[in-house]
């Protein structure tokens, strides 16, 4: 798989097992149930326990295997009671007769999702809600990620308070690096990059000043997106835990990581990181983000970069924020203009050369069996390119920036780059090695039936405008974003939400335009690995103005009070333009300043959580993810249908028989004050609400409403419908979405 990770590309990642060197054995994590008569063990007193489900020493060297002490790759206390270890299959078998063996398999190899965007989300520096929300002063955001480059910027301390007393978390950096009041702690938990944890891949640099970076001035790449680039929650501290790089990420080595990001003391995890679905028992970021949320932790994550597939989300557990990836209002623009009428096709390009456009002769870089990849293959060399524009189609075995190599190489003197037909109206400025333009998969179409066409010379020049800001087609959603149905649940409506993902500039661990004595090193890069920390950012806002709320009801504060309109004042559109569907955007694109005073929010508890698990799975697999064993058959936890959860959305399948399910909120806004149930209706589908007003007499009192489905005709079978549910009142609307599979 190639993937250009410098300026923007976009992967479809997948994992896979990962193996040792030794090839009979394979790191498993083991899951354990610590006996009662145990009690609460420190973190010490457990680990001879966990010795004891080790082979002995004597019995390994018999065996001809490792010694048991040089087995264990990491302990777990706090995600799991467990740990991970290198493992034979017959040495687990055996491990599965001993007291307390609860689960192990073989971990996972996972892959990360890979200035201008705090003001895009209505943040500004000394107005509204960023000083309302003391720009996240006294949140510890802990970054799950690649590293950090601590030297940057980003990560200066200036006018960053201590970190709270309650930080219990640890430096390892080392030498003329150190950690400060904004990097209050750094880590490495990757076991096959032993040192510091520094960021060699740039993925974790740019998440972390992402989320929480500070005020750097002059901030640009290629002397583009100037301006003064900042965190979405600049005062907030940061940790990291350094999980892997771009050539090992380790299942066992991220869940060591949250394991101590929840001992040292986070609030918020932020982990752009994931991989295919998979049932939470066996998803180790799931049971890692439910004992954070245990302890009060709030979780994102990123949604994956598999879209514009459906069904193609990671991290679907509803205990997690997961986070599709949307464009903002600016563009690096590089217009063709093509023929004798000087057609224009806008589209970007972060090369931005100084001159005046130059009419030159426009060339198609295939032919009519052979699409125009502008590949290594050598195919260019049987066109006459020289001194000529020539037109290029995103695909083949190398990247966009390496297709224009080959253009050069050839003596091209220029490139319009045509777009795959799935990425549609999607574009993404690159560094592009010569003078060129990514346009959209209409206008390439366009531009090549004019070559086709032209009874002369077919003729191009592209003529280059810089940074625009004010896309009135902002935000959209961007075509890698993972999209819905939700397969490990499908009856939670995901993603939960999107936000700025596509071309941002935040930190790089080195200058990418050859500047070499330059500290403010700056990249723009995509993915909902991008997006991921936008939201991570934003749930520090509000736990930095709302102290006192769980995690829930910061999940409901950012979902209920997203916007499902553009700046054009029409509804988010998709990479087609065409209207972007609840599988697209969940319940819609996060507006900060809304989400920090939501007026009401739908809270969920970890019994109601644990209830809701036990409908999906077995005692076993809920004590896997839970950390506990559970009786699901008790007076405490009963199975409840996942369309029951106090989730701030609906996924509902209807079929002959009608439903009613509830919901309870509870109020957080004026302590009198009225809301209106508004209905938007839902085709074929009749969608009741009982009662239609909760009227509250004082702050934090919940309120229960019913909601009633039916279906009005039983023809069709199989497709998706929507709508929402809106509680309104004079100063909020509170809306959630809602999602119906009609079925026969």
């Amino acid at each position: 798989m190639d993937c250009i990770f410098l300026l923007a590309a976009i992967c479809i990642f997948t994992y896979h097992l990962g193996v040792s060197a030794n090839s009979s054995f394979e790191t498993y994590i083991v899951h354990l149930d610590l006996p009662a008569e145990f009690g609460q063990l420190l973190s010490e007193d457990l680990e001879p326990w966990y010795d004891s489900f080790l082979p002995s020493e004597p019995e390994a060297e018999r065996n001809g295997n490792n010694p048991s002490s040089s087995r264990i790759v990491h302990t777990y206390r706090n995600v799991i009671t467990g740990f991970a270890a290198k493992l034979s299959p017959d040495e687990v078998k055996e491990m599965e007769k001993k007291r307390g063996f609860l689960y192990a398999r073989p971990q996972k190899k996972y892959d990360f999702h890979t200035t201008h965007s705090p003001n895009f989300l209505g943040l500004h520096q000394f107005v509204g809600s960023w000083p309302g929300s003391n720009y996240g002063e006294g949140v510890i955001i802990g970054m799950i990620d690649s590293g950090i480059t601590p030297a940057h910027p980003s990560f200066d301390d200036e006018g960053m308070p201590p970190p709270p007393s309650k930080w219990k978390g640890k430096c390892e950096l080392n030498g003329t690096l150190s950690c400060n009041n904004k990097l209050i702690g750094a880590r490495n938990f990757a076991s096959e990059l032993p040192g510091p944890p520094i960021d060699d891949f740039g993925h974790g640099t740019h998440t972390a000043s992402t989320s929480a970076g500070n005020f750097v001035s002059g901030a640009n790449v290629f002397g583009q997106a100037n301006g003064t680039a900042s965190g979405i929650a600049p005062l907030a501290h940061l940790a990291i835990y350094k999980v892997g790089s771009l050539s090992s990420l380790l299942e066992s080595d991220i869940l060591a990581g949250m394991d101590a990001a929840i001992e040292d003391g986070v609030d918020v995890i932020s982990l752009s990181i994931g991989g295919p679905s998979t049932p939470f028992y066996e998803d180790s970021i799931a049971i890692g983000a439910f004992s954070a949320i245990e302890k009060g932790i709030f979780v994102s994550c990123s949604a994956g970069n598999g879209g514009p597939d459906n069904s193609s989300l990671s991290n679907e557990a509803p205990w997690i924020l997961t986070v599709g990836a949307s464009t903002i209002d600016r563009k690096i623009k590089a217009t063709a203009f093509v023929g004798y009428k000087l057609e224009a096709y806008d589209g970007e390009s972060l090369y931005q050369p100084k001159g005046s456009p130059k009419l030159l002769p426009l060339v198609y870089g295939g032919n009519g069996t052979i699409g125009a990849w502008c590949d290594d293959s050598g195919f260019l060399d049987d066109i006459d390119v020289k001194g000529k524009v020539v037109l290029c189609e995103m695909g083949g075995d190398i990247g966009p920036v390496e297709q224009g190599q080959v253009v050069k190489d050839a003596g091209g003197a220029a490139m319009i780059l045509m777009n795959d037909e799935i990425d549609g109206y999607f574009t993404m400025p690159l560094p592009h090695v010569l003078l060129a333009t990514l346009v959209s998969h209409d206008a390439g179409v366009k531009i090549k039936a004019y070559i086709n066409s032209s009874s002369t010379t077919p003729i191009a020049a592209i003529s280059f405008g810089g940074t625009v800001i004010g896309d009135k087609n902002a935000p959209s959603v961007t075509s890698f974003s993972s999209r819905g149905p939700n397969s490990a649940s499908p009856g939670i409506l995901k993603p939960d939400i999107i936000g700025p993902g596509a071309s941002i500039l935040a930190a790089w661990p080195l200058s990418i335009d050859n500047y070499t004595n330059e500290k403010a090193t700056f990249n723009m890069i995509s993915g909902t690995s991008m997006s991921c920390p936008h939201l991570s950012g934003v749930a520090a806002l509000i736990k930095s103005a709302h102290p006192d709320w769980s995690p829930a009801m910061i999940k409901s504060a950012i979902m209920t009070s997203s916007t499902q309109i553009n700046l054009g004042n029409n509804q988010i559109l998709d990479e087609r333009r065409l209207p972007a569907d609840v599988f697209a955007i969940g319940a819609g694109h996060i507006n900060p300043p809304m989400a920090l005073d939501p007026g009401l929010v739908y809270d969920i508890s970890t019994d109601d959580y644990i209830s809701y698990l036990c409908f999906l799975y077995t005692e076993q697999q809920v004590a896997t993810i839970v950390h506990k064993k559970i009786n699901c058959n008790g007076p405490k936890y009963t199975g409840v249908p996942e369309a029951q959860l106090n989730y701030p959305s609906f996924s509902v399948v209807l079929g002959y028989t009608g439903y009613i399910y509830s919901r309870t909120v509870t109020n957080v806004g004026e302590a009198e004050s009225t809301y209106y149930a508004r209905v938007e209706s839902v085709p074929g589908v009749n969608v009741t609400v009982e009662p239609t007003v909760l009227s509250f007499t004082e702050a934090k009192q919940q309120l229960t409403y019913k909601v009633y489905f039916s279906r009005q005709e039983f023809t069709t079978n199989g497709s998706y419908v929507q709508g929402s549910i809106a509680w309104i009142s004079t100063k909020h609307v509170v809306r959630i979405p809602i999602s119906v599979k009609l079925v026969l």
